[in-house]
């Protein structure tokens, strides 16, 4: 069985927001053609506290961007983004979500950043994503989302790690490409065994 994964597509990651990805806005139309064609359709949502660990705000002297050390390893300090219940939290109003069985909030946790879908960033702490696709009896996903080389990446190789098949739909991505980010990102997940695919052919087998 099959889901469609849409990864973080909010306000604060499309143009205008607070950490945009270039073009981000550019994939809704055709993330939403796709979201037509799959009976199971999860979304995953960033959902930070305010002064979380992870914002460049919250560490006097740093700057967006910059590097630092937390408790669970290195970590890429952001702009404030995501931040509850904000307009910036939100999904794209252009985004189709009324078909979303699930909705995973990612980053809720002051003192530890979330990229994937599957794990927080110390790689340990699950967010339940793959006992619910065991029991629904899903074993394969076909990523979407924001960004390529950050979110969509750590959360197509966290499932393929948990034994999922993984596909990431390349016209349905966008990425940030930070110092050549994007093309190690794609690197890494065809060498995890994901598989590339465009939404043409995802929507003539789904």
């Amino acid at each position: 069985m099959r889901a469609l994964l849409v990864v973080d597509i909010q306000n604060d990651f499309c143009p205008g927001g607070n950490l945009a990805v270039p073009g981000g806005d550019a994939i809704i139309a055709r993330v939403n053609e796709l979201i037509e064609h799959f009976g199971h359709v999860l979304l995953t949502q960033d959902w930070h506290p305010a002064g979380h660990h992870s914002f460049a705000s919250t560490h006097a002297g740093k700057a967006p961007f910059e590097t630092t050390e937390l408790a669970y390893g290195p970590q890429i300090l952001w702009p404030d983004h995501c931040v509850q219940g904000t307009h910036g939290a939100a999904f794209h109003p252009d985004l189709h979500i009324d078909k979303a069985q699930l909705i995973i909030r990612k980053g809720f946790r002051k003192e530890i950043d979330s990229y994937s879908a599957f794990f927080e960033n110390d790689h340990e702490t699950p967010t339940g994503l793959a006992g619910y696709l065991r029991e629904r009896g899903i074993d394969t996903l076909y990523l979407t989302g924001l960004a390529t080389d950050f979110c969509v990446k750590y959360s197509a190789l966290d499932g393929r790690a948990q034994g999922f098949t993984v596909f990431v739909v390349e016209d349905a991505v966008r990425g940030i490409d930070t110092q050549g980010s994007l093309a190690q990102a794609w690197e890494e997940m065809r060498e995890a065994g994901v598989a590339v695919v465009s939404s043409e052919e995802v929507m003539q087998i789904a």
